[in-house]
């Protein structure tokens, strides 16, 4: 089911529909209903439960929407609670021309978009809310996959990608957060939700990721760092400023990204959620933004 397109219906009945799913969905438009009683033959609940998929999956082929001819290109851009003005503001200029696909980066996000990108959807991507980056390396629960980047690569679309939330890593109620961490930074974002400020050693660690991966982008990628912060919690007099961590990680991946006539990194004196940002990466977008639709 993960390998057909986003749009076509998919219905899955499961035991294990209840917990995890994870794994079953990945980055897929993938409908999961609850067997209630174990699939091990008809009984009086598995012919409702059984029956109810049914006819989920018959209405939704019989009743799909109509598709829409004068559709705009479509734009993948990522964003974070800590990054949402710099997305709302990016959108906002780029509306009008183009479909704009806001993906939340909680690790399943990356994967969506790149699912996208893969299967020829998007005319471009704003991949400026990379913190999925952190939780893989980092062990938070937000995480993206080893492939990360690969469909960049691979679809060559034209591509802005910042270091947005590169600042933080994601855990769950406190008593989630591993033991080795104990002595590190952490903002409380909600009981739910624990935050932990990366080092310097763990962003020259994330640059060196990433920079392995951009090296094999043969299409037009511009990087753009806010010096200024990389999150609303990396900003002067906010809980997680630290310009020595910033440095670490822009540093190392100015030393590891290879620069071409195509691949270049843009440093900006802004935080990540100033509205100049925001119009450097239209800017930059609209640069290499080449294609006709």
């Amino acid at each position: 089911m993960q390998d057909l397109p986003v749009g076509v219906p998919k219905v899955m009945v499961s035991t294990m529909a209840s917990g995890d799913i994870a794994g079953y969905i990945g980055a897929s438009d993938i409908s999961m209903l609850y067997s209630v009683t174990d699939v091990a033959g008809l009984n009086r609940i598995s012919r409702q439960v059984l029956g109810n998929a049914a006819h989920q999956i018959a209405g939704a082929v019989l009743f799909q929407p109509e598709a829409c001819p004068d559709d705009k290109p479509a734009l993948g851009l990522t964003m974070f609670g800590v990054t949402t003005p710099c997305i709302q503001a990016v959108s906002q200029q780029l509306e009008n021309e183009f479909d704009c696909l806001v993906f939340h980066a909680t690790g399943s996000g990356g994967m969506a978009m790149e699912k996208l990108a893969d299967s020829g959807m998007l005319a471009g991507v704003l991949d400026l809310t990379t913190t999925e980056v952190c939780d893989l390396l980092a062990g938070g629960v937000l995480a993206c996959g080893e492939t990360r980047f690969d469909a960049i690569a691979r679809s060559q679309i034209p591509y802005v990608v910042s270091c947005g939330a590169l600042d933080m890593v994601n855990f769950g109620h406190p008593s989630s957060v591993p033991e080795k961490y104990a002595d590190r930074l952490f903002y409380h974002h909600n009981a739910q939700v624990t935050l932990m400020r990366t080092t310097p050693g763990e962003n020259r660690a994330m640059a060196k990721w990433i920079a392995a991966k951009l090296n094999r982008c043969e299409g037009e990628v511009r990087f753009l760092i806010p010096e200024g912060g990389f999150s609303a919690l990396d900003a002067p007099g906010m809980p997680f400023w630290s310009p020595e961590a910033n440095e670490a990680f822009i540093a190392t991946l100015e030393a590891e990204l290879i620069p071409t006539e195509k691949r270049k990194i843009i440093r900006l004196p802004y935080n990540i959620n100033d509205a100049k940002f925001a119009d450097a990466a239209v800017e930059a977008f609209r640069t290499i933004n080449t294609r006709e639709f």
